[in-house]
């Protein structure tokens, strides 16, 4: 595909244009990372970065519970932008994860009860709502006009 810069390879083992059209494969081709960046961010936070196992089980319980945190910090991050109506994209993952020590002090306090309700009431002092900043499209992960993923 020719862009500014040149010309950019895509390989897939997809070779039938009507399943994936060469669009929709550069647009994919975007999102290889979101994988990576789940396991850098899951494994920073929960300090799994000097984990290290060679068996089977031990690698396989820690692709699980990676996942499964993950998941639920997406759920958990999704809720506090709708409860402070922004998109998902302007909460930082990282600083809800952050948050939950904060909210399970004030529980424990008895100031609090819901974890959603605590985290956008407080968005601000916790620091959630990103910065604004300027990004390029493809940046944004916006590879293809008219593909927004």
């Amino acid at each position: 595909m020719r862009r500014p810069g040149g010309w950019y390879r895509y390989l897939t083992n997809v070779t039938d244009p009507q399943r994936l059209p060469a669009e929709d494969a550069v647009a994919l081709y975007g999102h290889r990372w979101r994988v990576e960046d789940a396991f850098l961010a899951v494994k920073r936070l929960l300090g799994l970065a000097y984990f290290w196992t060679g068996a089977i089980n031990g690698v396989l319980v820690q692709v699980w519970a990676t996942w499964l945190l993950y998941a639920v910090l997406v759920d958990l991050t999704d809720a506090v932008a709708d409860e402070l109506v922004v998109p998902f994209r302007e909460v930082s993952l990282e600083l809800v994860y952050r948050g939950l020590y904060h909210f399970t002090q004030a529980y424990h306090r008895g100031e609090a009860a819901d974890v959603v309700a605590y985290l956008a009431a407080h968005a601000k002092l916790l620091g959630l709502l990103k910065r604004n900043r300027r990004r390029s499209a493809a940046a944004q992960g916006h590879l293809t006009a008219g593909h927004d993923p």
